[in-house]
């Protein structure tokens, strides 16, 4: 049979596709390798956390009696002292005899002042003023919150259930706020809570890290994000982890041998940071080693070739149904 110029052109069309899907598939199926270099780094170990900035000890100053503000000696932010004065303040009975002092005249203001003195809000505990919640001429009564103190911040982190083995008390953390992302305030463990919390099927542990010294821009409420430092090796040699090969319990990598061919050469290793390794023994600095590049987006050859005859495969499932 002799074949037209148009059948020609078709077959000699489909044997170079044919071709370069052969020589396609073929460097597909080709394992490839990436060189990486046995190197010297500093290695360390951290758990990661978020928390809050709370007040360890979160203290209500409430008066003794129901009365009136004269006059508030602190703002929010100031240090004070066991035992300061905070506040002067009249009862009632002392603010009532005053206002009617003051329709007659100074001198029977000044009069009851000196007969009947002001009462004062003591301190009473050394720390910081976080609140005011009033100011002069205001009336409250002995319910009424009219300053908060803290005695020092501290944030109050939570740490997984898988981690929480791993931290120690006095264990050194460093802190770092969302608002100034650019200082780092270094921090101790201070307490270690015995009862889990759990939100939407998390289980965490509360873990207090206490500022070695507290900044001044630190306020409570604010967001921090906790650095637990477990371990860490200066100098150290170390491989990715994805070059690694574990099998029984034993660690190995990719080097040549004298023939340049790949083989597998058993490594001692040390701690891991998740993304790089310590190697005690086996590797020296500078070797090289190969880690097995993988393509995870290669499908299953069956039914792709598109120069196949029979097309796709056809689902098990599938079924022609004839009508007789």
């Amino acid at each position: 049979m002799i074949m037209t110029k148009k059948q020609k052109l078709a077959l000699g069309v489909v044997l170079i596709l044919g071709l370069l899907y052969f020589f396609t598939k073929k460097d597909k199926n080709k394992k490839t390798y990436t060189d990486i270099s046995v190197v010297r780094s500093d290695l360390s170990i951290q758990i990661l956390a978020t928390g809050t900035v709370q007040p360890e000890n979160r203290l209500e100053i409430k008066p003794p009696l129901s009365g009136r503000v004269e006059k508030v000696l602190v703002k929010e932010g100031d240090k004070v002292k066991k035992g300061q004065i905070l506040a002067w303040m009249s009862t009632i009975e002392r603010a009532a005899l005053l206002d009617a002092a003051r329709t007659i005249g100074p001198e029977e203001v000044k009069k009851w002042e000196d007969l009947y003195r002001h009462t004062g809000v003591i301190a009473p505990i050394d720390g910081t003023i976080i609140l005011r919640n009033i100011e002069p001429g205001q009336s409250f009564t002995t319910s009424d919150a009219i300053l908060v103190m803290s005695d020092r911040l501290t944030v109050k982190a939570l740490v997984d259930e898988t981690d929480i083995g791993k931290i120690k008390l006095k264990q050194n953390a460093t802190i770092v706020l969302d608002a100034y992302s650019q200082d780092k305030v270094m921090g101790i463990v201070d307490q270690i809570a015995f009862e889990a919390k759990t939100v939407s099927n998390v289980t965490s542990y509360q873990v207090d890290v206490l500022p070695v010294k507290t900044p001044p821009f630190m306020r409570a409420g604010m967001t921090a994000n906790v650095t637990f430092d477990l371990d860490s090796k200066l100098g150290v040699l170390v491989v990715p982890n994805e070059a690694l090969k574990v099998k029984n319990g034993k660690f190995s990598v990719l080097t040549k041998d004298a023939e340049g061919e790949r083989v597998e050469k058993e490594i001692q290793v040390g701690i891991s940071n998740g993304k790089l390794t310590e190697v005690l023994s086996g590797l020296q600095e500078n070797d090289t080693i190969y880690s097995e590049n993988f393509d995870f987006n290669e499908q299953e050859d069956k039914g792709t070739n598109p120069f196949s005859l029979m097309g796709r495969p056809k689902s098990n499932s599938s079924k022609t149904n004839r009508s007789h």
